[in-house]
């Protein structure tokens, strides 16, 4: 409970530190921003003109930078403005436009009122024209790739895994599991900030994110200096929906289905240079039932020794999120940002399973039948404060950011075996606490040198404890459940990382542009048990380079980078906690992996040309240290399955994205990404011979109809290939989805349908694993054909120019957990 005060405490002294450091004061430069407003109305008729084009220009600039449509009433506002000189020109079809130069904003005088505006008929006669617009489904920009969910109606009353399977480039698995370009080891942030909610299983954490509230997804495959430099693969940023707002909006929505509900609200108010905003949602499945079957057999001499399982389980999962967040602009130089997210959700599971094993060498045969009854309970919070001072040149800004991550876990479960031995016989419970706090502190500095030179540099530091303690208690023969201390511990974990980087981006010629950089990052990592045994410790420095280049010509766009990154095994991968629900069966982490260090070379090309996105890029990844499961199988026929650093791995790959639109209304989308994964200088004990490579690829098509009148349609499917592990491969998974909606309430509200796979009722996922001396296969089936009705509805003023204010803290810098799925039989065990 003290660690826990003391987190809290630390907390509000650097906030009121902040405030008292940084009141008011500082250079111009600010978030004070004004308007530009105005009426446009015909030369002849004096009526106001309807959806006329108000493009905003810098003036002497021929970019423009902002704009709107004018309203029924002719009348337009521009909102949001820093203090400058603007270039405002005024165009419709069937008028001469006019262009309004040199409106001076300043902090005295922040808005400017331009009257009414005439425009000219140009003596064209017309066809009347109804003007829509929809943003691009995915956008390529210079440093990521951008996928807008907010627009696609296949993914309504999903989850952030079924958002994440329609980006390009990302593979998403059955469980849920994450892989960019074929790598595991990447990133995931919500709106550009790490969260604990993914310190444990990335598949649970996906599940807790609606798809309802998210805006867009972007994927960067080559991270500045700026960035952590862990996540070999990559860094996700997961946007959720903002309301950006004076006055007071929101929304709710809905979905039910046959397999999954939800249900959350999310509130805003902004009144001058104060806002704050909050929400949350439920969400629940439905109890499923599926089948498993699980068979290994190893060779001792010539004789087979066979282990075969068999059953049935049933889940079912219920959670909540909430968040609260505030700012307020002191001036127009200081601003505090503050905000705060919590999260919780429980997943019950009861199986049933029925064992054999026999072992001729020793002349035995068991038959036992297992019952497991599990509760598990993942809960957490992150709190992030950032004070933002502003100096009188644009984008010249000092941050200083503080966070606190808490991820907390609680799993119990009883497990009762019932044998054709007495022996065999047996019930016993295990539970473990897991508490994971993370604390960051970061201070970052940019500065644009010039208008073609930007520096950006800065300071960070994030200090991790994590406390895993656990234990097993077998009934006795008198009726009482006893301690197992063989299997009883308190696992504590320290891991302290402290990083500077700066960064240079250059703009050469108008065409050329450069990112280039460095960063440092030392690590000290120490951990014990807590009978005083096991205890280790580590300490490295790691100065990681990255350079990024790119030429534009005319629409297209050609990008080189280089990139070295470092990955650390997260809490999934160390944690020495023994899951041995099945005897026979144990999976547990390495406490003393080493990380993984990676050199990343990519080549890129997009071009935008008649409505037609293409964007193809080749890559390669040498990644030694690799971390990978590995499974072994002792003299007594168990099996134990944990992390080790196995060698070296070779990633040659090809990503080819494509997107174009018929007629203004059918838009046809393709994605496939190929590459080879090849294992090089595999240490000896592991058993894998060099240069043993293999094929991975993923594909998928959309398409998107707008029918008009508010009716728009998506259809989805694709294809993931098998995943190779240095062992065996993992199961393919394939989908198929359709999602219809219309807007009701002027806009304001949809209503839809989803359906998935509905030629599939259930779905097999094998996987095949060879060692020296054994071969295993396991296979599960579970319900999938799903269909469910959603419903959404915004209110309040909705006005989506005001400035974004997310937390610049992004941890981007540990393994995630890959969700196991070399295990059958005895189950899957998390932290």
């Amino acid at each position: 409970m003290r660690k826990y005060i003391i987190a809290i405490l630390s907390v509000f002294v650097v906030n009121q530190f902040l405030w008292a450091q940084f009141p008011g004061g500082g250079s111009p430069g600010s978030s004070i921003v004004g308007k530009i407003t105005g009426k446009v109305i015909d030369s002849v008729t004096q009526s106001p003109i309807e959806f006329a084009t108000i493009a905003l220009r810098k003036s002497g600039f021929e970019k423009d930078i902002d704009g709107t449509i004018s309203n029924a009433d002719g009348s337009f506002e521009i909102r949001n403005l820093k203090p400058g000189k603007y270039d405002v020109n005024i165009s419709f079809i069937g008028y001469t436009s006019k262009i309004i130069s040199d409106i001076e904003l300043t902090l005295k005088e922040p808005d400017s009122e331009l009257g009414t505006i005439i425009l000219m008929s140009d003596q064209v006669l017309l066809e009347t024209v109804k003007v829509e617009g929809q943003k691009a489904l995915v956008e390529n920009k210079v440093d990521r790739l951008v996928y807008n969910a907010e627009e696609d109606a296949s993914v309504r009353g999903g989850d952030a895994a079924d958002v994440l399977r329609k980006v390009p480039m990302l593979n998403v698995d059955m469980n849920g599991n994450v892989s960019l370009r074929g790598s595991q080891n990447l990133r995931i942030l919500v709106n550009g900030k790490p969260s604990g909610i993914f310190s444990g299983s990335i598949a649970d954490a996906l599940k807790m994110i609606p798809a309802d509230e998210i805006s867009k997804v972007e994927v960067i495959t080559t991270p500045s200096a700026k960035y952590d430099g862990e996540g070999s693969g990559g860094i996700i940023n997961i946007i959720t929906k903002k309301s950006k707002v004076q006055g007071v909006s929101g929304n709710v929505n809905a979905s039910v289905g046959n397999r999954q509900n939800r249900a959350a609200f999310n509130i805003s108010g902004v009144k001058q240079r104060f806002g704050i905003n909050g929400g949350g949602g439920l969400f629940y499945s439905w109890p499923q039932e599926g089948t498993n079957s699980f068979i290994r057999e190893d060779q001792i001499g010539d004789q087979t020794r066979i282990f075969d399982q068999s059953g049935t389980n049933n889940t079912s999962r219920i959670g909540f999120r909430g968040k609260f967040g505030a700012y307020y602009d002191f001036n127009a130089f200081n601003s505090i940002n503050s905000n705060i997210s919590f999260r919780g959700f429980s997943f019950n599971n009861e199986s049933e399973l029925n064992s054999l094993f026999m072992d001729p060498v020793q002349n035995l045969t068991e038959q036992y039948q297992r019952f497991n009854d599990g509760y598990n309970l993942r809960s957490g919070f992150d709190w992030t404060t950032d004070y933002t001072h502003k100096f009188s040149t644009e984008g010249h800004e000092l941050v200083f950011a503080y966070q606190l991550n808490a991820d907390i876990s609680r799993d119990n479960k009883t497990i009762e075996r019932i044998g054709n031995d007495p022996l065999l016989d047996y019930t016993e419970k295990n539970k473990n606490i897991g508490d994971n706090f993370e604390s960051t502190f970061q201070v970052d500095y940019t500065n644009p040198i010039t208008e073609n030179v930007k520096l950006e540099t800065g300071l960070k530091g994030v200090i991790r404890n994590i406390d895993s303690d656990y234990d097993f208690k077998v009934l006795s023969d008198e009726g009482q459940f006893q301690i197992d201390p063989s299997r009883t511990n308190d696992f504590i974990y320290g891991q302290d990382v402290f990083a500077g980087y700066a960064s240079m981006n250059f703009t050469i010629a108008e065409t050329w542009s450069m990112v280039a950089g460095a960063r440092y990052e030392h690590t000290t990592i120490d951990g014990v048990f807590g009978d005083g045994t096991g205890a280790f410790d580590q300490e490295y420095g790691n100065v990681l380079p990255s350079i990024i280049l790119s030429k534009k010509v005319g629409m297209n766009t050609f990008k080189g980078s280089f990139t070295q990154r470092i990955q650390r095994p997260s809490l999934h991968y160390i944690n020495p906690y023994r899951n041995q629900e099945e005897r026979k069966i144990i999976t547990e982490g390495n406490p003393e992996l080493e990380p993984e260090l990676s050199n990343q070379y990519e080549l890129g090309y997009s071009t935008f040309l008649g409505g037609t996105v293409i964007n193809f890029s080749t890559y390669y990844r040498r990644t030694k240290d690799i971390i990978s499961s590995y499974l072994n199988i002792n003299d007594e026929g168990v099996s134990v399955n944990t992390f080790e650093n196995v060698g070296k791995t070779d990633v040659y790959g090809a990503n080819l994205f494509t997107s174009f639109t018929i007629k203004n209304n059918l838009t046809l989308r393709g994605n496939i990404d190929v590459n080879q994964y090849k294992v090089i200088e595999a240490a000896e004990e592991f058993n894998v011979e060099d240069a043993t490579s293999n094929l991975i690829y993923r594909l998928f098509v959309s398409s998107s109809y707008n029918f008009g009148k508010g009716w728009k349609a998506e259809l989805f499917a694709f294809y993931n290939s098998h995943r190779w592990s240095i062992q065996g491969k993992l199961p393919s998974f394939s989908m198929m989805n359709f999602g219809i909606q219309k807007e009701i309430f002027g806009e304001r509200g949809t209503v839809g349908l989803t359906v998935i796979d509905p030629f599939n009722a259930t779905k097999s996922f094998t996987s095949e694993l060879e060692g020296a001396n054994f071969s295993q296969q396991s296979d599960f089936s579970i319900p999938f054909r799903s269909f469910g009705v959603n419903f959404s509805y915004r209110f309040g003023k909705l006005d989506f120019k005001q400035q974004n204010r997310q937390s610049v803290i992004k941890n981007d810098d540990l393994k995630g957990g890959d969700g196991g799925g070399q295990q059958g039989g005895g189950g899957q065990g998390q932290f």
